[in-house]
């Protein structure tokens, strides 16, 4: 069975995304980059809400910009050849190859893709996440710790979760960012 991988940069206190502003440096440098590809080349699915996919999009075609590096361009490559599920109600229609919208989430559903999928998958963005996490799907969490504080938005982890995690991983970068993996127990 697959694993499902919830996994996202977020602030020193815990917002995956700041109410005012980013979430800080650390994130964007090339040893960062190349380590997140290396990490989720294996992935087979991604399951987006909207606005992550929105925001993801841009890997369809980053590998056609001017003088892009080979880190970005293996990235773009890696992502182009994974499945991509969308959330919405709104979405229309998407932009991406090798991608199906879903108008709801189903954790029944979400559970045969485990069952049957041979490479893992993850959840992508706070609200979406909070869904998996509260059905009991999450298998991992990968958090990107940036050096940044920023005193407010959307957590990493919802409300009113308790989770009793054993640490899988670390690695700090030169940039300061921070990796941590995470299983459950």
């Amino acid at each position: 069975m697959a694993k499902l991988i919830y996994s996202m940069i977020t602030s020193l206190d815990g917002y995956a995304e700041a109410a005012q502003g980013d979430l800080g440096n650390g994130a964007q440098d090339e040893e960062v980059h190349t380590f997140i590809g290396d990490l989720f080349r294996p992935v087979g699915t991604y399951l987006y809400g909207r606005r992550m996919y929105e925001t993801m999009v841009f890997w369809e075609t980053a590998h056609t910009a001017p003088d892009v590096p080979p880190h970005i361009v293996r990235y773009a490559r890696d992502w182009q050849a994974a499945e991509k599920v969308v959330y919405s109600t709104t979405l229309d229609s998407v932009s991406s190859a090798r991608t199906r919208i879903e108008r709801t989430f189903d954790p029944d559903a979400v559970r045969r893709l485990k069952a049957e999928a041979e490479h893992d998958l993850t959840v992508d963005g706070p609200n979406l996440a909070a869904q998996a996490i509260a059905a009991g799907l999450v298998d991992e969490y990968h958090l990107f710790i940036t050096t940044s504080v920023v005193g407010g938005g959307k957590r990493f982890f919802p409300d009113g979760v308790r989770l009793d995690l054993e640490l899988a991983e670390e690695r700090a970068f030169d940039s300061g960012l921070i990796y941590a993996r995470y299983r459950t127990r």
